[in-house]
């Protein structure tokens, strides 16, 4: 680090060509930062996927029910230790922008399968016993002002009430994530207030969404699921049974892959700043070809003047990189900046990992031709250039 005021000196010769790539760098790292928050909100759940936990849905597709019975049959399959299941209801408050994640649940059995999500024990009791009761995550409560003990209107366009009126809910209780990346802005009610109120209804009385399956053996979870598609094969409502984290990855694939666009976008804006800070270098060492034959006269190794070379394209790649992935992360963490579309919008901190090879990776690899360019520098051919 000695050698770093040397560093500092060359790129103070070129202020504003060191200013504008230092800012393209700048704005690469906070581009590559939101976008990282955004696979992150439509890839939730992925990563934190319970290992433990199967999904198992209609083999149709995601919007056919599968018949509640189902749930006792499965605790006979070997490997199974908890049952549940989830219907989702696809309401709206007031009005259609006002969308969030709604489900019918069988509350007890729901919460044990998923202690990720924390609730008071006074709210959980509380909830257990109304069934017009729901909880909600605290960003959606604190979205729309509701607070403990208010009664919320929902509309569900897939669920119209005989009366044609909404859905009142009484807030019971506001969970918390007890970990970043589990979604903690949705609405969890009693399936028992849906099922009185379709009471007869052959298509919805005695039917569920999905079951969510807690396996004793993770690693076998495969097995298993074959297991259970297998006790209900040729069945009028044949099922598909797959990990929590297939599932999760399916479903956010029916909006699109986000995970390859965003792979896609930051590569192609990462190699075009790789020849802006390759091009910057490479016309630094031109312009100070007979300084380096200098320094190689005054006793400068080769392998020398090679690190100084490479030290200045990583240094400005740490500078403007480094910068701009504190940036992006400080934007992440302001939250959601849609108000509630993106839920979990949050920086993954192996991301920040990542996100610090690639400064240094572009730092090496827009300064590694450049710096061989100067390594081969004849002392000679150089001062006669000049």
């Amino acid at each position: 680090m000695k050698y770093l005021h040397l560093v500092w000196r060359n790129l103070l010769r070129r202020k504003i060509r060191t200013t504008f790539t230092l800012l393209s760098i700048f704005v690469a790292f906070i581009l590559f930062g939101v976008l990282v928050g955004i696979r992150a909100a439509f890839t939730l759940g992925v990563e934190v996927a319970g290992a433990d936990r199967l999904v198992m849905l209609h083999k149709v597709g995601f919007m056919m029910f599968v018949p509640e019975s189902y749930g006792p049959r499965m605790q006979s399959v070997r490997g199974v230790t908890d049952v549940t299941h989830s219907t989702w209801f696809g309401a709206y408050y007031q009005t259609e922008t006002n969308f969030f994640a709604n489900m019918a649940v069988d509350p007890e059995p729901f919460l044990r399968m998923y202690p990720e999500y924390i609730v008071p024990e006074d709210q959980k009791k509380t909830w257990f016993e109304d069934r017009t009761g729901a909880i909600v995550g605290r960003p959606t409560a604190e979205r729309f002002g509701w607070k403990i003990g208010d009664r919320v209107p929902l509309i569900s366009p897939i669920f119209n009430r005989p009366d044609g009126g909404p859905w009142t809910f009484t807030i019971r209780g506001i969970y918390t994530a007890a970990r970043k990346g589990v979604d903690d802005t949705q609405f969890f009610f009693d399936r028992r207030y849906m099922a009185e109120t379709f009471r007869g209804v052959d298509f919805i009385e005695g039917n569920v969404g999905w079951f969510i399956i807690r396996v004793s053996d993770p690693p076998n979870a495969d097995q298993i699921a074959q297991n259970i598609d297998a006790l209900f094969a040729n069945s009028p409502n044949e099922t598909k049974t797959s990990t929590e984290a297939q599932f999760v990855q399916n479903f956010a694939k029916q909006i699109g892959d986000i995970g390859s666009i965003v792979t896609a976008i930051t590569a192609a804006v990462l190699f075009t700043i790789l020849l802006v800070v390759g091009n910057t270098m490479a016309q630094s060492i031109r312009e100070r070809i007979s300084e380096l034959a200098v320094l190689k006269t005054l006793g400068f190794s080769d392998g020398k003047v090679l690190g100084l070379v490479l030290l200045e394209s990583v240094f400005i790649a740490v500078l403007g990189g480094g910068a701009g992935l504190l940036v992006g992360w400080l934007l992440v963490s302001a939250g959601d900046p849609t108000g509630g579309f993106l839920p979990a919008f949050y920086y993954p901190a192996r991301h920040l990992v990542i996100g610090a090879a690639m400064v240094i990776g572009l730092g090496i690899a827009a300064g590694i031709l450049p710096a061989f360019k100067a390594n081969r520098l004849r002392i000679v051919d150089a001062l006669r250039r000049n």
